[in-house]
């Protein structure tokens, strides 16, 4: 398998990985040239940060300091404003025998109304494995909030919507949400529920039980620090699998109920066009005292790992 990146938003551009009777695809959207990363609007490969997800209002206090974030998604901050590490040049390492890249930013203080300089970098590693490894590094001068993950679609295969492909996920509890996709702070268990993928089964099954429109949607994976499986998916056709790694606290699910645009070699991606599973803490977690906290004391250094790790069967 082969995985390309770009410094654009350290982002990636594309992962070739082939299906049980080798042949090879690439298996995520993007784009042909850096004007689509730089005018695209769906975070298409993305490092994204400082905060991944959404904060309510854009708002939140921290040590008694009220800031006001910028608000791209309505009235909320999402993805960390409307120029977030997504749309962001970074400094490049690149470590061959290693088979890894570094990516490296400096976020100053009032970058979208975060507060501090943050200094972060993201480091990708294609191992013996078959595993894309992510690191994530955060140091910054001043108590913060940070919450990096990555915003790469998924498809395993050439068809034109993901319902086919089956997903597991290894979660109890998610976080409902109100009709702007706010957490209303409550945790509720998967069971009986559209939101149980505790068994593997098609994504299209119950996406149109109740939902919205699609999933996005945040699972609860237990406690932060823990590497363990989170996620397995597989799409028969193609035979390709794919399992998710994190020693994140949580995880959400898009269905990419959003999409409507031409990618890589012209291909048209529709609603439900691809998947995501965005490694993180719980979206609004500054403003909800019961999820884990995602702030980053004063130089001190966070560190998160997540592995996209592809086979066939």
């Amino acid at each position: 398998m082969t995985v390309r990146l770009t410094n654009y938003g350290a982002s990636i551009v594309g992962i070739d990985v082939p299906d049980k009777h080798g042949k090879v695809f690439d298996v995520v959207l993007g784009y042909d040239d850096l004007d689509g990363y730089i005018n695209g609007r769906t975070f298409q490969g993305a490092t994204i940060g400082r905060y991944a997800n959404r904060i309510a209002g854009g708002k939140f206090t921290l040590n008694g300091v009220d800031y006001s974030l910028t608000q791209n998604d309505g009235l909320n901050c999402l993805h960390g404003g409307r120029f977030g590490f997504d749309k962001r040049v970074w400094c490049t390492s690149i470590e061959e025998k290693k088979n890894s890249v570094t990516f490296t930013y400096l976020s100053p203080e009032g970058d979208e109304h975060f507060p501090g300089n943050l200094e972060i970098s993201v480091k990708y590693t294609l191992t013996i494995r078959n595993g894309l490894k992510i690191e994530y590094k955060g140091r910054c001068d001043t108590d913060t909030i940070f919450n990096p993950t990555n915003h790469v679609y998924f498809n395993l295969n050439d068809d034109e919507t993901i319902l086919n492909t089956v997903l597991q996920i290894n979660a109890l509890n998610y976080t409902p949400v109100d009709e702007f996709l706010i957490p209303t702070g409550d945790i509720e268990t998967v069971l009986g529920t559209p939101f149980n993928f505790n068994k593997p089964k098609r994504i299209g099954d119950d996406i149109e039980k109740g939902l919205i429109d699609g999933y996005d949607h945040n699972f609860l994976l237990g406690d932060l620090g823990e590497m363990r499986k989170v996620a397995v998916c597989h799409d028969p056709k193609s035979g390709r699998i794919m399992a998710c790694f994190t020693d994140m606290p949580a995880i959400q699910l898009y269905t990419g109920n959003g999409l409507n645009e031409v990618g890589k070699n012209e291909r048209k991606s529709g609603k439900y066009g691809a998947f995501c599973l965005e490694t993180q803490f719980s979206p609004n977690s500054p403003n909800i005292e019961n999820f884990p906290s995602c702030v980053l004391k004063k130089d001190k250094v966070f560190k998160s790992t997540t592995i996209y790790a592809f086979g066939i069967k």
